[in-house]
């Protein structure tokens, strides 16, 4: 069967230098956080899951970024759409060094990142053409797509609201912030308040074949992919740490990232390859 045309979304040359200094300057943060000695002033209970991110960033993330955007140049859809999902995910990161991590040598290197993906990752999403993607992928069913986010959204939330609501009722503060000496947590905010809300509206929309539920669905999924996978790399630093990670805690988020892996690959394979130049 011939897949139906679609409307290529167009880099610009913004974009594409946009993503050219990401990856230069996460290569730059990352390699100088892994292999400097004491370089991280944060606390040591946060350091492991530091080290976790940036083995993760520099090894998978910065890869997929530099193919997923050599690819998306040449006019692959499928590349754009996994381009866009990488750069949410560096997104995501750097807005959390930016706000939380202990001041350091690179912290304008994390403000820098943080307004380089926001920018690339924001014209991005407003270049998508969300039926056309649609369209690319047709009438395949999303059952097991809209199952697989609606069941992120009850674990996050039931997670993270397990250590903050007895800390509300309590008038305390929940254990994983003090321990960290933190104010507040950076990463509740970001998931409860952004990340949980985005997966329950893109589920809600998929269901209901609207067309930016398939945008989104095709986006969080590289997303929550690539930081499954940095989770995994904190509890192994977090292990050889000599800190306590519960079984069942490493077996979830292991079997989430594999799925969560085999349905990005699904969907975006279902979008099919596609060339042709898509620089402007």
């Amino acid at each position: 069967m011939t897949r139906p045309s679609v409307t290529r979304p167009v880099l610009p040359r913004s974009s594409v230098l946009a993503s050219v200094a990401t990856v230069v300057l996460t290569s730059t943060a990352t390699t100088v956080g892994l292999f400097v000695p004491g370089f991280y002033r944060d606390a040591p209970v946060l350091l492991p899951q530091v080290y976790g991110q940036d083995l993760l960033t520099l090894v998978v993330a910065v890869p997929a970024l530099v193919a997923s955007l050599f690819f998306a140049v040449r006019g692959s859809l499928r590349a754009y759409v996994a381009w866009l999902g990488v750069t949410g995910y560096l997104l995501y990161t750097y807005a959390s060094y930016a706000f939380m991590t202990a001041f350091n040598e690179l912290y304008l290197v994390y403000v820098a990142l943080l307004w380089l993906t926001l920018f690339a990752f924001v014209d991005g999403m407003a270049r998508l053409d969300p039926a056309a993607l649609k369209r690319r992928i047709g009438e395949s069913s999303v059952r097991s797509y809209v199952a697989f986010q609606l069941l992120l959204v009850g674990l996050v939330s039931a997670l993270w609201l397990s250590a903050v609501l007895p800390a509300i009722l309590a008038g305390t503060t929940p254990p994983s912030i003090a321990d960290a000496g933190l104010p507040t947590s950076v990463i509740y905010s970001l998931d409860l308040g952004i990340v949980v809300p985005a997966f329950a509206l893109s589920a809600h929309w998929l269901r209901n074949r609207r067309p930016w539920g398939y945008a989104f669905t095709a986006v969080l999924l590289v997303k929550i992919a690539t930081l499954g996978g940095a989770v995994l790399a904190m509890t192994l630093f977090m292990i050889r740490d000599g800190q306590s990670v519960p079984a069942p805690q490493i077996v979830i988020f292991g079997a989430l990232t594999l799925v969560g892996a085999v349905l990005t690959g699904r969907f975006l394979y279902s979008i099919g390859p596609e060339t042709g130049p898509v620089v402007d």
